[in-house]
């Protein structure tokens, strides 16, 4: 039986009129995971996030949430909660009120649902001295922990994240990497994260989605889409490798020697599906797994002698 925070695409596709968003992807994010969503601009990723959300709805396949389907379901049906890229404060409400906007709309008392802003502003370490302040009096860092406070306030069992360190500077942005994912493993939820940025995506995933023109090239966890992309794509997106490719000559022991196109020769170890000679395959080396060494220079044999040299 799934539990609350499971998230599960079954052949989702979705068209924007003549345009492939998402291309018949299966995917399935378990109960309490922080799961990133990684790639390029105009891959999709966000276009799944919105989906799971209830902004958007698939042209085909299904989307469930603890083991139920939520197509036609509306986001407050949902049990998720989305932090927008831009945060959407309220400029015109101080910082109890915003957080503690969502519950007004629901009907909940002024009272309780000041109490309530005041806990999740507590877990965001926020301290009681900015519940006052108007947005425009906080700095970045700040607001994006009162939209982060006022997407967990209703108590969600998927908190979705659209790019929320995008905003930031390199130093806040490190700082709440950290953050992000000390509250995710309180909270106990499923977190869904759309970032371009590979760092961001290792730093704090249990699982990373890479995504390439609407499909999932890889998914896994940080450490296995790091030290073995699935594909050449994954590999050079990720960074830090180098992709070689060329053609199969031989096979030998579990080693494939290829030659490229400029006639240099080179092996590498194969799966237990060895590639057919002719066949195009690619491989990868990582910087930091390259040594350098130095050979033992050439020298010709010493010259002979003059006396012994032959005359002419």
């Amino acid at each position: 039986m799934a539990q609350a925070g499971e998230i599960e695409l079954r052949n989702v596709t979705k068209r924007f009129d003549q345009t492939l968003a998402v291309d018949d992807i299966s995917l399935t994010i378990p109960h309490g995971a922080y799961c990133c969503l990684l790639g390029p601009s105009g891959c999709g990723k966000t276009t799944i996030l919105r989906m799971i959300a209830g902004h958007e709805a698939p042209t085909t396949g299904d989307i469930r949430i603890g083991g139920e389907s939520v197509a036609g379901q509306p986001p407050v049906r949902r049990g998720t909660a989305m932090m927008f890229q831009n945060y959407a404060l309220f400029p015109h409400l101080n910082v109890l009120d915003n957080v503690a906007f969502n519950l007004k709309v629901r009907g909940v008392g002024k009272a309780e649902r000041h109490a309530r802003a005041r806990e999740v502003l507590a877990q965001v370490q926020l301290d009681r001295q900015f519940a006052e302040r108007m947005p425009a009096q906080l700095s970045g860092g700040q607001q994006q922990r009162v939209a982060l406070s006022r997407a967990l306030i209703t108590k969600p069992r998927v908190l979705l994240l659209d790019e929320p360190l995008s905003a930031l500077d390199e130093f806040l942005r490190l700082q709440m990497r950290g953050e992000l994912r000390r509250i995710q493993r309180e909270l106990g939820i499923t977190f869904v994260h759309v970032t371009h940025t590979q760092l961001e995506a290792i730093a704090v995933a249990d699982l990373v989605v890479v995504m390439d023109q609407g499909r999932i090239e890889q998914a896994a966890s940080a450490h296995e889409i790091y030290t073995l992309p699935a594909n050449a794509y994954v590999a050079r997106f990720m960074g830090g490798q180098n992709v070689l490719a060329g053609t199969v000559v031989s096979v030998d022991g579990g080693v494939a020697t290829l030659v490229d196109g400029t006639g240099a020769r080179f092996a590498t170890p194969v799966k237990s599906t060895a590639p057919a000679e002719g066949q195009e395959i690619a491989c990868c080396v990582r910087r930091d797994r390259v040594e350098v060494e130095k050979l033992q220079m050439w020298s010709p044999a010493p010259s002979m002698p003059s006396s012994t040299r032959a005359r002419t």
